[in-house]
């Protein structure tokens, strides 16, 4: 979110160089500009600029320096300075039962604004594509009580939003050759996942991308995680395990985790041969129903 000059952006959990960035650009100060006004080096301009992209990130002091700078009352220094925090802050590990459903409320907020998700997934096929019987078996089996299993299939099931609301996200989804050939639930269940998949392939929002198993080595095969983008918030990452989540906002993070799904797209099968993929395991999950009748 933008700040207008005189005023710090409102943004819940604005970056450093956003706010820096933005302010900078509001008041018509220079880069080179910015470096002597803090006491630096015109040469230092170079340095700035990295505080504006997430490389690097400045000292308390001259936070401070910048504040001043800028303009910025007390209330507005406080969000900069509170922006400008070691960029661990920025990498949250949620373990407990109150952090992981905050986690999963951030994950859900930033899907709400979200203009593009790329999920890389090996061994599950996304929450968000999955059938109302595959999840309540992942759900039922991985030991959800039986009072709470409808509230949250129900929950899962209203994240497909995202793809179906009325300026949908693009959903991108590099999706293991395991994570389809996994007979969750039984054959049946299995083939009406499929199915779906292949429905879903044929949105025009929705792009999915199968990585095979003779593929060569990807980040894949080091698990899954989730790029969210959004035109109104930062972009975030969410990579969730069997008992906790984590969640990254630093912009080095964010590059690296993009430099990620980026080498998994070079090893994975177009959409048209993914779609064949998976039309080909629902035929032999079909013919297996046919032999056993």
């Amino acid at each position: 979110m933008c700040c207008m000059a005189g005023s710090a952006p409102t943004s819940p959990s604005p970056t450093f160089g956003t706010v820096l960035r933005t302010a900078r650009e509001d008041r018509g100060i220079s880069l080179r500009k910015l470096a002597e006004l803090i006491g630096r080096k015109p040469s230092d301009s170079g340095l700035i600029s990295r505080w504006e992209t997430g490389e690097r990130h400045p000292k308390p002091d001259e936070v401070i320096k910048i504040s001043g700078v800028l303009g910025f009352d007390a209330d507005e220094a406080i969000q900069l300075i509170a922006s400008a925090e070691s960029p661990a802050r920025s990498r949250r590990l949620s373990t407990t039962l109150p952090e992981r459903r905050e986690h999963m409320n951030a994950v859900i907020r930033a899907e709400g604004t979200a203009t593009k998700v790329t999920h890389v997934a090996p061994l599950l096929i996304p929450g968000v594509l999955q059938t109302y019987d595959v999840i309540r078996t992942i759900m039922s089996i991985g030991g959800v009580s039986d009072d709470e299993i409808g509230e949250r299939v129900n929950d899962r099931i209203g994240r497909r939003h995202l793809i179906t609301r009325r300026n949908p996200a693009q959903l991108t989804v590099l999706l293991g050759e395991a994570a389809i050939r996994q007979c969750i639930g039984g054959r049946e269940i299995m083939a009406d996942q499929l199915r779906y998949l292949l429905e879903l392939a044929e949105m025009p929002n929705v792009e999915l991308l199968a990585v095979p198993f003779s593929a060569n080595w990807t980040p894949l095969l080091t698990g899954s995680f989730m790029l969210i983008d959004s035109d109104e918030a930062p972009s975030i990452v969410s990579s969730e395990q069997h008992r906790s989540g984590l969640r990254f906002e630093d912009p080095q993070d964010i590059a690296s985790y993009r430099r990620d799904a980026d080498a998994v797209r070079e090893e994975a099968m177009s959409p048209a041969d993914t779609a064949e993929l998976i039309a080909r395991v629902l035929m032999e999950l079909e013919t297996q129903d046919d032999n056993t009748a």
